[in-house]
């Protein structure tokens, strides 16, 4: 079994959780850390055991050694930070929001493939068992054909003009950070809407702080989406269907459930609590489709990616979200 060397760009709160499930891979070493700042790239080195520790991103994206490299910087950063890596010969996994817009996703895309390198947007729900079970019964028939979808995604934050959910510059956005679940939520079980219709309210800072869309079918099929930093909803899916109904929910990032109610019978729930949040299944596939001599993966594809970030803008557009910048 090859072992990866993989390096870690942005140790914030998500790299620490990546990394906690690359410590569950027997064939991954976190290798190296790179940070704007040395002294916090060293505490995660220190708690993670990597070789290598740097305070630029640069450095760490031209270490030879490095393989394959996980992005956990704002969203603003992305593209930034991908093609860096990219044009340095290395493999990415990049975090959600893949990047700021359509245009930024096609420029990363375009440098992957022109260096075959592999790459794959760091979608975490796709991964997961009870997601898994979701999309199983939704394919049996059990249920008979979807009509509605009502994805949510929130929670009340401490405003902070400079975090990173409420600056502009960083691409702050409920959108961009939490509302993307319920968009993940629609494409996968009902795929790309025909119409999107959305409004948002706003923060303090001009970023957005809550969103809802309207997604409508050509066959009359609706989805509901909201996202919020005001109100705390918490996380979860409802898919109403002919012939009965399916909750799909997990607590922050853990104790994942399936509730199916068929008409006539009785409830069924399926609870699933995956090490480490889960998180190692990504890697685990990053790898499998380096040793396949893969560039893209087969669980996320690029062209779910392109789905994702088109959407995203069509909500971004009808709700007059803008990121001075970016757009």
């Amino acid at each position: 079994m090859k072992k990866y060397r993989w390096g870690i760009l942005a140790p914030g709160k998500m790299s620490v959780k990546f990394s906690r499930g690359l410590q569950l891979l027997e064939n991954a070493e976190i290798y190296a850390v790179g940070s704007r700042d040395l002294q916090r790239a060293k505490k995660f080195a220190d708690e993670f055991g990597c070789k290598k520790y740097y305070g630029s991103y640069e450095e760490l994206a031209s270490d030879p050694d490095v393989e394959v490299v996980y992005i956990a910087s704002p969203h603003s950063c992305h593209r930034e930070h991908t093609l860096l890596c990219l044009k340095n010969g290395k493999n990415v996994i990049c975090e959600k929001a893949f990047a700021m817009n359509c245009n930024e996703v096609s420029q990363m895309i375009s440098e992957a493939k022109k260096r075959k390198l592999f790459l794959m947007e760091a979608l975490w729900p796709p991964f997961q068992p009870f997601y898994k079970k979701a999309s199983e019964i939704i394919n049996s028939g059990m249920l008979g054909k979807i009509y509605h979808l009502y994805g949510y995604f929130s929670f009340i934050p401490p405003f902070d003009p400079l975090d990173r959910k409420f600056n502009l510059s960083l691409g702050g956005s409920s959108l961009l950070d939490i509302g993307i679940y319920p968009v993940i939520d629609a494409l996968t079980f009902m795929g790309v809407p025909a119409d999107v219709k959305a409004s948002a309210a706003f923060s303090p800072t001009g970023s957005e702080e809550s969103v809802s869309a309207i997604f409508r079918y050509k066959d009359g099929r609706m989805a509901a989406l909201y996202s919020s930093f005001n109100t705390n909803i918490g996380i979860g899916c409802e898919i109403l269907c002919e012939k009965g109904n399916m909750t799909i929910s997990r607590g922050r990032d853990m104790n994942q459930s399936v509730l199916l109610e068929l008409h006539g019978r009785e409830k069924q729930e399926f609870v699933f609590s995956p090490p480490a949040m889960g998180y190692h299944w990504e890697a685990e596939e990053v790898m499998k489709c380096l040793d396949d001599k893969r560039t893209e993966s087969q669980v996320v594809p690029i062209s779910f990616s392109i789905n994702l970030i088109k959407t995203l803008d069509r909500i971004r557009e009808e709700a007059v979200i803008n990121f001075p910048g970016f757009n």
